[in-house]
C-alpha cells in the first residue's frame, strides 16, 4: 500500500493509521499476531510524539554544528597559489564568495605577504620555519620541491579588492560601505556571487544602494546585452566620477548599437548631474585663494594704503610668521606632546609677535629715515628681504621645513560625490575673515587706527595736537608687519614653508591693494576675492600661465580706466 500524508501532522502512515497520532488502532506486522500494543511500546511512541518539534531541532543544530559551512577547500587554496592570473583571480572570487571568511583573510594575508608555497596539490602558508594548513589552520610537514607562490601588481590589487570584499560579511556598517565603494572599481560579473551573497544579508539601506551600484557595474561586462542596457540606467542614477569611469571605459569597448546608446546617454545624465560639484569646487578653490591674498594683502593695505611704505621685503615678513610657527610646533612636539594637536593656539600669536617685532626693528632703524623718498624706501626693503632669506638659510637650512597639520585641521567634508572641501582650507577662509574683522576694529574704534588715521591725513596738524607722530609710524607698521606674519601661519597650514615663501604672493598682494584702492579695507576685500575666482575659473580654460597673464592685463587695463582702484579715498585728502 503506498503511503500517503496524516492530514493532522504530515507524518507518513498505512492505510491502518499513524503511528504517533493514533498508536493504539495502530497494527504492526510484528504485533498481528498479539492483536495489542505492549504497554512498553505505547508509552515509547506516546513520549516520542511530544518529544518530536525538540527532536527535530536538536538533531538540525547537531547537523548545523558539525558541519563546517562554507569552508575552504584545499582546491580552492591551491587553485589560488598555482596558475595563471586569470584562474587565480577566478579561484580568489569563487573562495570570497563560498568560503570561511577567517581562513580566506588569512591566506589572503599570506599570499599578499608572500608567504605561500604550493606542491603536491595542496598550498601552504609558510611563516618563520612552520607550515601551516590554510584550511584548517593547524601545522603540517611541508612535502618537498614545493614553489613560492608570485604576486605581480596585478594580483596584489585583485587582493586587495577580495580583502575589501571580505568586510562587506564581517565588517561594521562603515567599513561595509566602504568594501562596497571599494567593489564598484573594477567590478567584473565574476564578483555577481559574492555581491548576491552580500546583498542576501545585507540590513543597511546605505549599504545596499552601494552594492546595488557594484552589481549594476559588474553587470556591464555581462554578455547580455539587455542585462548591459540596464545596467548603464542604473549607473546613471549614482552621479560619481566611478560611475563615469565605468561608463566611459564600457563605451570604448561596446560593439552593440543599442547599448551604445543608452551608455551615451548615461554618460550625459552624470556628466550633467557632476558638473555642479565642478563649478562650485573651482569658486571654492576660488575663494580659498581670495582668502589667502586677503591675508597677505591687508598688511599692506596698512603699510603702503596708509602710511605710503613700498615694503618689498613685506614677503619675508609672512615668511618669519612661517618659520616662527615651525618653532612653536617644534616646542609643542619636544616639551608637550600631548597638546601637539593644539600648538596653533599658541603659533597665532607667536607668528604675530615674530613679524612685529622685525617690523619695528625695520621701521625705526631703516624707513624712519626716508619717509617721502619712494625709491630709496623700494631698494632698502628688497634689500631687507635678502637679509631676512639669507639669515633663514643659514639658521634653518635652505631646504623647505615641514609644518603638520593638527588633527582637527585634517580631512575633509565631502558636499557632493566630486566635491569635498578640505578642513584646512575651510578654517583658513574662516581665520582670514577674522583677521579681517579685528583690522577694521582695530582701525576704525581703538585710538591706535585713529592716531593712524589723522596721522596718514595730515600729519603737521596731528603733530601740532600732541600725537607722538614716529611712535605712530612705528606702531603702525608694526601692525601691518604682524598681519603679514599671521598670513605666514596660515599659508604654512596648506603649503611648503621655506625661505622663498613671500615670493609667491608679493607680487599678488600689491596686485590686490592697488586694484581695491588705496587705503581701503572694503576695496582689498572685492579685489582679493574677485581676483581668486577669476584667477581660477580662467585656469580651466587657459591654464595657469594664461590666466596669470590675462589677470594682469585686466589690472591694467582697469587701472588705466580708474587710476583710484574700486574704492576710491574720498574727502580733502584725496588726490585729485
Amino acid at each position: 500500500m503506498a503511503d500517503a500524508r496524516c492530514a493532522s501532522r504530515g507524518c507518513h502512515f498505512s492505510e491502518q493509521g499513524c503511528a504517533l497520532c493514533n498508536p493504539v488502532s495502530f497494527q504492526g506486522p510484528a504485533l498481528a499476531e498479539a492483536g495489542r500494543w505492549p504497554i512498553g511500546s505505547l508509552m515509547f511512541f506516546l513520549l516520542l510524539h511530544r518529544l518530536r518539534p525538540w527532536l527535530g531541532a536538536a538533531v538540525a543544530a547537531m547537523a548545523l554544528s558539525q558541519a563546517p559551512a562554507h569552508a575552504l577547500t584545499a582546491e580552492q587554496a591551491f587553485a589560488m597559489a598555482d596558475g595563471d592570473n586569470n584562474s587565480r583571480i577566478a579561484a580568489m572570487q569563487d573562495a570570497v564568495a563560498t568560503g570561511d571568511v577567517t581562513r580566506v583573510a588569512d591566506f589572503l594575508n599570506a599570499l599578499r605577504d608572500g608567504q605561500v608555497q604550493y606542491g603536491a596539490g595542496r598550498a601552504f602558508i609558510v611563516r618563520g620555519d612552520q607550515a601551516l594548513d590554510p584550511v584548517t589552520g593547524k601545522a603540517t610537514e611541508l612535502p618537498e620541491g614545493v614553489d613560492d607562490a608570485s604576486t605581480n601588481n596585478r594580483m596584489r590589487r585583485e587582493i586587495g579588492n577580495a580583502q575589501a570584499a571580505l568586510n562587506l560579511f564581517v565588517g561594521n556598517d562603515s567599513e561595509r560601505l566602504s568594501a562596497a565603494r571599494a567593489m564598484l572599481q573594477g567590478a567584473t560579473p565574476q564578483r555577481l556571487p559574492m555581491l548576491d551573497k552580500a546583498l542576501a544579508k545585507e540590513s543597511s539601506e546605505a549599504v545596499k544602494a552601494e552594492l546595488e551600484m557594484a552589481r549594476s557595474a559588474a553587470l556591464l561586462g555581462s554578455s547580455k546585452a539587455a542585462e548591459r542596457t540596464a545596467a548603464a540606467a542604473l549607473l546613471a542614477q549614482r552621479a560619481t566620477p566611478a560611475t563615469r569611469l565605468l561608463l566611459s571605459e564600457q563605451l570604448t569597448q561596446e560593439q552593440d548599437e543599442k547599448v551604445q546608446v543608452a551608455l551615451k546617454r548615461a554618460l550625459a545624465e552624470v556628466n550633467d548631474k557632476l558638473a555642479w560639484g565642478e563649478r562650485l569646487g573651482v569658486a571654492f578653490t576660488g575663494i580659498s585663494l581670495g582668502s589667502i591674498l586677503l591675508l597677505v594683502a591687508l598688511g599692506l593695505a596698512i603699510t603702503y594704503g596708509l602710511m605710503g611704505v613700498i615694503n618689498m621685503a613685506h614677503g619675508e615678513l609672512m615668511m618669519i610668521g612661517a618659520y616662527a610657527t615651525y618653532v612653536v610646533q617644534g616646542v609643542f612636539r619636544t616639551y608637550v606632546p600631548e597638546f601637539f594637536d593644539w600648538y596653533l593656539l599658541a603659533a597665532v600669536p607667536a607668528s604675530f609677535m615674530a613679524a612685529a617685532l622685525v617690523g619695528a626693528i625695520m621701521e625705526r632703524g631703516v624707513l624712519r629715515f626716508l619717509y617721502g623718498r619712494p625709491l630709496e624706501t623700494l631698494l632698502a626693503t628688497w634689500g631687507i628681504s635678502l637679509v631676512l632669506m639669507q639669515l633663514v638659510r643659514t639658521f634653518f637650512g635652505a631646504q623647505n621645513v615641514a609644518v603638520e597639520n593638527p588633527v582637527w585641521m585634517s580631512g575633509g567634508w565631502q558636499v557632493l560625490p566630486n566635491l569635498t572641501l578640505p578642513l584646512n582650507r575651510l578654517i583658513l577662509i574662516v581665520f582670514a575673515f577674522a583677521v579681517l574683522a579685528g583690522v577694521a576694529y582695530i582701525i576704525a574704534r581703538t585710538r591706535l587706527g585713529l592716531f593712524v588715521r589723522g596721522v596718514t591725513q595730515n600729519r603737521p596738524i596731528a603733530s601740532c595736537m600732541g600725537v607722538n607722530t614716529a611712535r605712530v609710524d612705528t606702531m603702525a607698521f608694526a601692525l601691518g608687519s604682524g598681519i603679514a606674519g599671521l598670513a605666514g601661519c596660515a599659508l604654512s597650514q596648506v603649503g611648503n614653508v621655506g625661505p622663498d615663501l613671500g615670493q609667491s604672493y608679493i607680487v599678488d598682494a600689491f596686485m590686490v591693494v592697488v586694484l581695491g584702492g588705496v587705503g581701503q579695507l572694503a576695496g582689498t576685500v572685492y579685489a582679493a576675492l574677485g581676483l581668486g575666482i577669476l584667477n581660477k575659473f580662467l585656469e580651466g580654460w587657459t591654464g595657469a600661465v594664461l590666466a596669470k597673464i590675462a589677470v594682469l592685463v585686466f589690472i591694467i587695463a582697469f587701472i588705466q580706466k580708474r587710476p583710484q582702484g574700486i574704492f576710491a579715498m574720498k574727502g580733502r585728502s584725496a588726490e585729485a
